[in-house]
């Protein structure tokens, strides 16, 4: 018998949410640990609110809305909470009820800049490490470290020279910008809407872009991150942040690296570089090592991703 399509409004609904996702799916196991390491920082997140005020949105609640947005890659706040309206999965993972109001995209934004510190989000990785489910799958003994290029979300329209000069901006939103014969460093312009952006390019023969980079410590059991950072791009700061990043690895652990580190002055800034650099055994990856023992310059490289 074929069945009717036809639409009855619903005023009672007896759905729980704890069953609707399929219970082999990954965001289960990862809730678990996700909502441990936030019950671990309790004390982190009282210290930032007044006891008095307005309720903000619940802190944990911002953090599991952003991994949902980096897990799947949404491209805007707005598709975020879009997206909560009506995905079941989202609204269980996040802890809102189904018939609980999705906050707002602006107010979303300003709560998690002002949560999302350095010390907030460093906290969160070092809880979130230390839970004996994930602390079992990490090596002390072998760490890579590498870097890539961050797009910024600044347009390259709005790079105007610093002192003032140049030609006024076309009318418009999003007027032309004729770039013929106008030569653009970091040191004479910087961009309108995100000045902390810098012009970087991937290698030679590419364009610039507004980018910053981001660094990442990995063990190579298997392939987890254990720390990381962001930083301004500029020539330098991938061998800056990598020393930052391997300050607190143990005597004799081994560190590897692309040939965009090889440089005498990260080399010898190790405490131990035969034990915590691992030589490479082929290829570019041998030149790389001795040019650095041997306080050769490095070639200059192109983008070292992830």
């Amino acid at each position: 018998m074929r069945g009717e399509d036809r639409v009855s409004g619903v005023f009672l609904s007896y759905v729980d949410l704890e069953a609707r996702g399929p219970w082999k799916h990954p965001l289960r196991a990862m809730r678990d640990l996700v909502n441990a390491s936030l019950g671990a920082m309790d004390a982190s997140f009282s210290a930032l609110y007044k006891a008095e005020g307005r309720p903000s949105i619940p802190p944990e609640r911002l953090l599991r809305a952003t991994l949902l947005q980096m897990l799947y890659t949404v491209r805007s706040e707005r598709q975020l909470v879009e997206r909560l309206e009506f995905d079941l999965l989202f609204r269980w993972f996040v802890g809102l009820g189904i018939d609980d109001a999705v906050f707002d995209a602006s107010v979303f934004c300003k709560n998690r800049n002002r949560l999302l510190t350095t010390n907030i989000a460093r906290e969160f990785l070092s809880t979130l490490l230390a839970q004996p489910q994930v602390e079992k799958l990490l090596s002390a003994d072998y760490f890579s470290v590498d870097g890539t290029m961050l797009k910024a979300w600044a347009s390259m329209k709005s790079v105007r020279p610093k002192d003032g000069s140049g030609e006024p901006p076309a009318p418009g939103r999003n007027g032309d910008r004729d770039f013929r014969n106008e030569k653009r460093s970091n040191e004479t312009h910087a961009s309108t809407t995100d000045p902390d952006a810098k012009l970087y390019r991937k290698g030679s023969g590419q364009a610039s872009q507004l980018a910053y980079l981001g660094h990442a410590l990995m063990e190579n059991s298997n392939g987890l991150v254990v720390d990381g950072d962001a930083t301004q791009a500029n020539g330098t700061v991938e061998r800056d942040a990598a020393s930052e990043l391997t300050q607190n690895l143990k005597e004799g652990a081994t560190l590897s690296a692309d040939q965009g580190y090889d440089a005498a002055s990260f080399v010898e800034g190790l405490k131990r570089p035969q034990d915590r650099v691992s030589r490479r055994h082929s290829g570019r990856g041998e030149q790389a090592w001795k040019g650095a023992r041997h306080g050769r310059s490095p070639r200059p490289g192109g983008e070292r991703g992830i």
